[in-house]
């Protein structure tokens, strides 16, 4: 039986190019867990557990991700086989309850090192890819209405983005709503425009608002309210025209099948580390698929490793019709791959090489580790 040697875990803390203006918090920074398993027969891989604004997103932090790999899940992995990834997820997940994001992370760099076995990428090893490439949404976040019309054109004129999601949710209803129209009467029909309230609104507020967002001519809206408000959720999709996606709601597989069954969402936003795993999340996308719920492929802000490893899966899903989010490298001021992922004429290339296709640049994580600086 094929053994692990090591398990490495580390945080690295990489600024951010601006901040990042969400509902419940304001981004400077991004902190990135990263994890390395080195197995015996000398392959490593490499795996990425992320999340937003420390816990004020989600009950998982960058250190709480770090102590649950080093703590509960390194002593299962090392009495487990690395090439049998199924069997060893299997494992965790019956001594570990939750801490979706450390799994998905372990899952990650197992996936990575067993490619690298195969001599596949990961995207072969989870069905297989259907498409190279994926269209690249950018959240304008600064909270200012003139700065994000600016940089939208700036995405634009460089063919980088034509789809831009608007984070908001800390103002007044009508306040937010202003500044949404505004910066889509600029765009107009060049470039799709979003909306993520992030769970703010209540749903009185929420049937105002999307109300005057239809109006505005606004293409999607992204959880208005709580996640756990499933009945309130179903009743705004059936009463607008403008679909509504369930993010925060979306914890894994049982999650989806709820939500579909409930018809509370039109639009599902898979997240690898939210649902578990690539393995989970693929479970996810494959339950909207077969309910015909639309796919976007959606981000924690990941930076590179995390975002390969959801480019491998959502390449692999049959339909994909809102194109994805994986911007995170794009937002980091710090670039920690040696050759960076590829972005241009509004999509990001796939990596093709065995395992995740990508490699550290060991330096730059050196210099950006938490414990070292």
């Amino acid at each position: 039986m094929l053994r692990i040697e090591r398990i490495d875990t580390y945080l690295v803390d990489l600024p951010t190019i601006r901040p990042h203006v969400l509902s419940m918090a304001t981004m400077h920074r991004q902190t990135v867990t990263l994890v390395k398993i080195r197995c015996a027969d000398g392959l490593t891989g490499i795996g990425e557990g992320t999340t937003i604004g420390g816990m004020s997103y989600g009950d998982e932090s960058p250190e709480s991700i770090k102590l649950a790999i080093d703590t509960y899940i390194a002593p299962i992995l090392l009495a487990s086989d690395p090439s049998r990834v199924a069997v060893t997820m299997a494992a965790v997940g019956r001594s570990v309850v939750g801490n979706h994001f450390a799994k998905a992370a372990v899952e990650m760099a197992l996936l990575d090192a067993q490619g690298k076995r195969v001599g596949l990428p990961v995207s072969e090893l989870l069905g297989g890819r259907q498409r190279d490439s994926l269209p690249v949404a950018w959240t304008l976040a600064s909270g200012d209405t003139g700065r994000d019309i600016e940089e939208a054109e700036q995405m634009l004129a460089r063919r980088r983005h034509n789809i831009f999601k608007l984070k908001i949710g800390k103002r007044a209803v009508e306040d937010d709503v202003a500044h949404v129209a505004a910066i889509k009467r600029a765009l107009g029909d060049r470039a799709s425009v979003r909306v993520d309230i992030n769970q703010a609104w209540d749903e009185t507020a929420a049937a105002r608002g999307m109300a005057l967002l239809e109006e505005a001519g606004v293409d999607l809206v992204e959880q208005p309210i709580a996640r756990g408000n499933r009945p309130g959720m179903a009743r705004l999709a059936a009463r607008f025209i403008v679909p509504i996606m369930a993010d925060e709601a979306l914890r894994g597989p049982e999650d989806a099948f709820d939500i579909a069954a409930r018809a509370a969402a039109d639009v599902f936003a898979v997240k690898v580390a939210q649902s578990g795993g690539l393995q989970a999340a693929g479970r996810v996308g494959a339950i909207a698929d077969a309910a015909g719920i639309g796919l976007y492929g959606g981000t924690m802000l990941e930076a590179a490793v995390g975002t390969a490893a959801s480019a491998h899966l959502f390449a692999t899903f049959p339909r994909l019709a809102w194109g994805t989010e994986l911007f995170g490298p794009l937002l980091l001021t710090e670039e920690i791959l040696a050759e960076p992922l590829t972005y241009g004429d509004f999509v990001l290339q796939v990596p093709d090489r065995p395992g995740l296709g990508i490699e550290l640049d060991d330096a730059r994580v050196e210099h950006f580790r938490r414990d070292r600086r």
